[in-house]
């Protein structure tokens, strides 16, 4: 009688390099594979504060500096704030 193989959907947890991670960990089991690995991070309150400000062109620049980031860069973002 053959076995049948169980699949395994494990859900990893990485505060940094989580997609190398997981493909380490994919590695160590025959025919597994990464299928998917996205990455959050929090929205910084000063961030959700500028975008409220009652000055529409303040919120466009803001957006405008935010939309080039890969990570939040609090003080860039105060600079389009203020600029």
């Amino acid at each position: 009688m053959a076995k049948a193989r169980a699949k395994i959907f494990p859900f990893l947890w990485y505060a940094k390099e989580a997609e190398q991670a997981a493909k380490f960990y994919a590695s160590i089991f025959p025919d597994s594979r990464v299928d998917l690995v996205t990455t959050t991070q929090r929205v910084p309150a000063v961030f959700e504060k500028m975008m409220q400000d009652k000055d529409p062109a303040r919120s466009k620049r803001v957006t405008d500096a935010m939309l080039k980031m890969v990570k939040f860069d609090i003080a860039a973002l105060e600079k389009a704030y203020r600029s």
